[in-house]
C-alpha cells in the first residue's frame, strides 16, 4: 500500500540508495538491498549478520505478503575463495522481511566476510569479527562509539571516516533514529509524522538506514547497541511519555517502537521483543583485554522527579525526592544483574555503556543547584548504588562511556561529588552526537565552573570517540567532524585523553 505522497517519496529518497525512475507514482527499484548489511553482537564462535529486504524502502518496505528465502556467505576472506559457512534465512512479513542470521561453530579473535542474496540480487560484502576467547592475550582493542543521529540536523559524515578506522568493534549509546522534529537550520526532512504505529517506525528506520556513510560504517565492523528516548518517544520513562497520558496507548507506541528497533539492529532472533518488553542489557567479554557491560537506563527507570516531564515545569531543579533511595535508572532486577557482572569481570578494561552523562552535572550558576531531571542527577540513589557496586567488587580500570548530551565531556565519577577530595571511583568519557545540536557555550562554562569533577567539556562540535586499549593505558581520542551541513565534510582530531592502567581518571594524552 503506498502511504507516502510522491512529493514526501521524492524528498526522502535523496538519503537512499539509487532507484529506479518513477513509474505510474512509485519509486521502482529491483534492488532489496537499499538498507544495507551489518553484523553485531559478536562471541567467540557467532556473530549476528542482518539485512532487511526493502526495495521500496519509504513505503513499508515493498516486499509481498510472504516469506522470502534470503541466501546468506560467511568467507575467510574478502574474494569469498574459502567460503566457511553458508545458509538460506526466511525472512517473514511479520518480521518485516528482516534477517536475522546466526552463523556458529567460528574461530574466536577472527575477521570474517559476508554477503547476501535474494531477489535476483546481492548485497554489499561486508567485514566483521568474532570475539576473542576468554583469556586470550591481547595487545590492543580498538573501539568507537557514537550517539544522537538526528537525520535533519545534517550529514552521518562522521560515520565515513568511522569506516576507515579499522576498528574491533563499534558501540551505538542511543537515539540511533528521531522520533519528532525539533531544533534549527534543517538540512534533511523527516518522512511522515511522529511515528506511532510499526509501519511507521518501519519507514523512519528506513530513512536513517539509507544513509550511505552509515550503511558503510556498519558494514565494516560488528556493532553492538543499546537504545535511548528517541527510538520511542522523547523523555520517556518506563510506561510514560510526556506526550502520551495514557499509560496503555504508549505500551503499545513501544511495543512497535522495540519491534522496529530489533527488525533494524544486528540482534539475535533470541532477543526479539515480547510485546513491549525488549531486553537489550548484556555483557560481553574480548580476551583478557575488555569486558563490555551493555545497559538500558530507560525501561525500567522512575518517572521523573521533582515535577519534571509535565508541561510547564522548569528543565532544571533540586528537591529531596530525586535523592529518594527508592528511586531508579536501572530497575531492581537490573541493578542485581550489574552488581555480578562487576564482580565477574576479568579484562584488563571494564567498560560500562549506558545512555547519558553520569556525572552529577550542577546546572545553575552561583548559588544554589540546578539539575536535570531526566538522567542520573534525577536519580540520584541509583547512580550512588552503581559506583558503590563498581567500588565494592574493584573490576580492573573501570570506564563509564556515554551519550545523549549533545557535547564532550570527560569526568571523574565519585562516591561523594560534593567533596573534591573524595577518591575517583572510575573514569567517564562522553560522546557528543554525530549531528544532533548541542548545548550552549554559556552551560558548557556553568558545567565547567559549578563541577571540579568535570575535567574537559565542548558542546559546539559533531563527532564520535574512538577508544583504544593496551595493556597499560587506555586512550580515547575526540573526533569532530568540520561541518555537520556539508556531506563530504572531514573529520580532524579535537583533543585526546589517557587512562593509566591502575589510576582512575583521564588526563590530556
Amino acid at each position: 500500500m503506498l502511504r507516502l505522497s510522491r512529493r514526501r517519496l521524492l524528498a526522502g529518497a535523496a538519503a537512499l540508495a539509487p532507484l529506479a525512475v518513477l513509474r505510474h507514482g512509485r519509486a521502482q527499484s529491483t534492488d532489496p538491498f537499499t538498507l544495507g548489511i551489518a553484523s553485531g553482537a559478536p562471541r567467540p564462535d557467532r556473530v549476528v549478520l542482518w539485512t532487511r529486504l526493502a526495495p521500496q524502502p519509504l513505503e513499508g518496505g515493498g516486499m509481498p505478503d510472504r516469506p522470502v528465502p534470503v541466501e546468506w556467505e560467511l568467507a575467510e576472506e574478502a574474494h569469498f575463495a574459502r567460503i566457511v559457512r553458508r545458509g538460506t534465512f526466511q525472512a517473514l512479513p511479520a518480521q518485516g522481511h528482516t534477517v536475522h542470521a546466526e552463523p556458529a561453530g567460528l574461530e574466536p579473535g577472527r575477521t570474517y566476510w559476508y554477503r547476501f542474496r535474494a531477489m535476483g540480487a546481492e548485497s554489499p560484502v561486508g567485514r566483521t569479527r568474532t570475539a576473542a576467547a576468554d583469556g586470550t592475550a591481547l595487545d590492543r582493542f580498538r573501539f568507537a562509539f557514537a550517539s544522537c543521529q538526528m537525520y535533519e540536523h545534517g550529514y552521518f559524515s562522521a560515520y565515513r571516516h568511522m569506516a576507515k578506522d579499522d576498528l574491533d568493534l563499534v558501540v551505538h549509546l542511543g537515539d540511533y533514529i528521531y522520533e519528532m522534529s525539533w531544533g534549527r537550520r534543517h538540512v534533511r526532512r523527516h518522512n511522515g509524522a511522529i511515528p506511532t504505529d510499526l509501519w511507521e517506525f518501519r519507514d523512519r528506520w528506513a530513512l536513517y538506514k539509507g544513509d550511505p556513510d552509515l550503511r558503510a560504517a556498519h558494514e565494516s565492523a560488528p556493532w553492538v547497541a543499546i537504545w535511548d528516548d528517541h527510538e520511542v518517544a522523547n523523555d520517556y520513562t518506563g510506561d510514560r511519555s510526556p506526550r502520551t497520558d495514557d499509560p496503555a496507548q504508549f505500551l503499545r507506541i513501544r511495543a512497535a517502537a522495540y519491534q522496529a528497533y530489533w527488525e533494524h539492529m544486528p540482534l539475535p532472533m533470541a532477543a526479539a521483543p515480547e510485546g513491549a518488553a525488549l531486553r537489550i542489557y548484556d555483557r560481553y567479554r574480548f580476551g583478557d583485554m575488555l569486558d563490555l557491560t551493555l545497559l538500558d537506563d530507560r525501561q525500567y527507570r522512575s518517572h521523573p522527579a521533582c515535577g519534571a516531564g509535565r508541561a510547564g515545569a522548569p528543565h532544571t531543579a533540586d528537591c529531596e525526592e530525586r535523592r529518594d533511595p527508592g528511586r531508579t535508572m536501572l530497575g531492581a532486577e537490573q541493578e542485581r544483574w550489574f552488581a555480578e557482572q562487576m564482580g565477574q569481570a576479568r579484562g584488563r578494561w571494564t567498560v560500562i555503556a549506558q545512555q547519558t552523562l553520569m556525572a552529577e552535572l550542577d546546572r545553575k550558576a552561583g548559588d544554589g543547584k540546578g539539575y536535570w531531571m531526566d538522567g542520573w542527577d534525577g536519580n540520584a540513589a541509583s547512580r550512588d548504588r552503581l559506583l558503590a557496586a563498581i567500588a565494592e567488587r574493584r573490576p580492573s580500570n573501570p570506564v563509564v562511556i556515554s551519550g545523549d548530551v549533545h557535547a564532550f565531556w570527560v569526568a571523574d565519577l565519585k562516591r561523594d561529588f560534593a567533596d573534591p577530595s573524595s577518591p575517583t571511583i572510575a573514569s567517564e568519557i562522553v560522546g557528543t552526537s554525530i549531528t544532533s545540536q548541542g548545548p550552549s557555550e554559556a552551560a558548557i562554562r556553568t558545567g565547567l565552573a559549578e563541577n571540579p569533577h568535570i575535567r574537559y567539556a565542548r558542546g559546539d562540535k559533531r563527532g564520535y570517540v574512538r577508544m583504544t586499549l593496551e595493556k597499560q593505558a587506555a586512550r580515547a581520542d575526540l573526533l569532530a567532524v568540520d561541518d555537520p551541513f556539508e556531506p563530504n565534510s572531514e573529520v580532524r582530531p579535537l583533543a585526546a585523553f589517557a587512562i593509566e592502567n591502575g589510576r582512575p581518571g583521564a588526563v590530556p594524552a
